[in-house]
């Protein structure tokens, strides 16, 4: 099988996307309910809710244990990998977006730096609060076992 045939055939790797693009979509519809007007960077962006990271990498670890087993190394990788993923976005990265929201109220509304030339604000939704990592971890399951089980079966 040529690359391209070989990856649209790899059932793990096409839930782990759908189960991203499902929670960017659910991001994007929750952003536009709140702020009224549809944002398309919601879907592939960071942060928000629910965590499209967090549903990536746990439909990614249930597909691994569902077609090659708990016990082979793939799933451990996944796992460890799972582990980290989620720990970094509600940790180091969930604290980053709250300095930079800190740092954009000092530069932008504040005279305090109003001698320097600053482009453009810092990124504030780069990370996730636990709720959002949790209900992205929901997406994850249920896509992944959507798909096995009713689209794959």
């Amino acid at each position: 099988m040529d690359f391209l045939t070989q990856v649209l055939n790899n059932k793990t790797l096409i839930i782990a996307a759908v189960a991203w693009l499902v929670a960017g979509i659910i991001k994007a519809i929750i952003d536009l309910i709140v702020n009224k007007k549809f944002n398309v960077s919601r879907i592939i962006g960071a942060g928000g809710m629910p965590s499209s990271h967090t549903s990536t990498v746990v439909a990614l670890t249930v597909a691994l244990a569902y077609y090659v087993g708990i016990d082979s190394p793939s799933f451990a990788i996944s796992l460890i990998f799972m582990i980290i993923v989620i720990h970094d976005a509600t940790g180091v990265r969930l604290e980053t977006g709250k300095q930079a929201k800190v740092l954009n109220t000092m530069m932008f509304e504040t005279d305090t730096f109003k001698d320097l030339d600053f482009e453009k604000e810092l990124k504030e939704y780069v990370g996730h609060t636990p709720l959002q990592a949790i209900v992205g971890a929901v997406v994850g399951v249920f896509v992944a076992l959507f798909m096995i089980f009713v689209i794959y079966k």
